[in-house]
């Protein structure tokens, strides 16, 4: 039997979300219920409500998400009714050319639920990153939910389901910080400041924070920045020259994903250094280096897919430094919110007052 429960949808391109009733199918083979307790506001459900992803509406939005386990199908063996889970949103296949090489984190054919979720009309919803979590229930791969420590705040373990990992496993996964290194943010939302804690998880000896609003900067430092560099204040590659003996930093991420920024993290990385991109660029974006400084200056230019993250190793892992005050999640979470309010918060992004609005149920 299907279940009728309430949820935010996007109706159309750039038309405001509205609370809608939702029908939840009972799982079928390989799907989970999950009744969700929170579930975080990200960009990226902006971008669909505003057509930046595709024009497959109406949306079911929200995907940032933690809760519990209510209904599981036949052959599913990872999860069971009662678990605490974080959604994710790249559920490994294990049979891919990634997966076979021992690779899971780059798998790719991710895979969803099978059975869609609707309107009361019969409607078929398209679930953001395949999970729909601005509802109070939602049905996804079981593949899709990472069991982790229930003593967890569901609103802090949320946002491990995509800024969060986003960019501490830029930091961590692709850009292997390492102990003693220098790192450059560019770029201090969410994204960026979750870099930053991952810079400082991973022992780096100084966390150069950059970005235009001072209000960021100002949680950059909360989270473990070293040094911030206001944007509008000069030439952002000689500064982090300057502030790492003038060879640029060992790893420089890019949280914003511009041509502009990019160039900056290009210049601003010592000698066989670093780059990584987050930050999302838009289809319409170019970049133009000289081919010749590509060579010159030698190291990697990374580009970071989820943090690079495998769900069933760094999400209980990232949780249990949580518990143990080692990982500060909750302060991430700037406020919480009804479904009502989505919208609201929508608009609170433009004002950069907000690292996070969750959603709790």
């Amino acid at each position: 039997m299907s279940q009728q429960v309430r949820g935010v949808i996007a109706p159309g391109k750039g038309e405001p979300v509205r609370v809608e009733t939702i029908v939840v199918p009972d799982p079928g083979p390989g799907e989970a219920v999950v009744r969700v307790q929170a579930c975080g506001v990200c960009h990226t459900d902006l971008h669909y409500r505003e057509g930046g992803i595709n024009d497959d509406f109406p949306f079911l939005l929200g995907h940032e998400a933690a809760g519990i386990v209510e209904q599981v199908g036949e052959g599913v063996t990872e999860v069971a009714p009662g678990d605490f889970v974080i959604l994710n949103w790249r559920a490994v296949c294990g049979q891919c050319r990634a997966c076979r090489r021992g690779r899971p984190q780059y798998c790719f054919a991710t895979h969803n639920a099978k059975q869609p979720m609707t309107l009361l009309d019969g409607t078929e919803l398209s679930p953001a990153l395949g999970i729909g979590a601005f509802a109070e229930k939602t049905l996804v791969a079981a593949g899709q939910c990472t069991k982790v420590d229930p003593a967890a705040s569901p609103a802090a373990a949320g946002l491990l389901g995509c800024g969060v990992m986003a960019g501490l496993g830029a930091a961590v996964n692709t850009g292997a910080v390492g102990r003693g290194d220098s790192v450059a943010v560019i770029g201090c939302g969410g994204v960026g400041n979750a870099a930053v804690l991952g810079a400082r998880l991973a022992g780096a000896n100084k966390i150069i924070a950059v970005d235009l609003d001072p209000r960021k900067l100002e949680r950059a430092r909360g989270l473990g920045a070293t040094h911030t560099l206001d944007a509008r204040d000069g030439d952002v590659v000689e500064a982090v020259r300057e502030l790492t003996g003038g060879f640029g930093a060992d790893v420089v991420i890019d949280a914003v994903g511009r041509p502009e920024t990019y160039k900056q993290a290009f210049y601003a990385r010592d000698l066989a250094g670093t780059v990584v991109l987050v930050g999302v660029p838009t289809p319409e974006m170019t970049l133009e280096l000289p081919l010749l400084d590509v060579f010159g200056r030698g190291g990697a230019l990374k580009s970071s897919w989820y943090g690079d993250c495998l769900p069933s190793r760094d999400f209980p892992m990232l949780i249990d430094l949580y518990l143990q005050g080692r990982l500060d999640l909750d302060a991430f979470v700037t406020e919480t919110i009804g479904l009502d309010d989505v919208e609201a918060a929508f608009e609170q992004m433009h004002g950069g007052d907000v690292l996070r609005s969750v959603v709790l149920f």
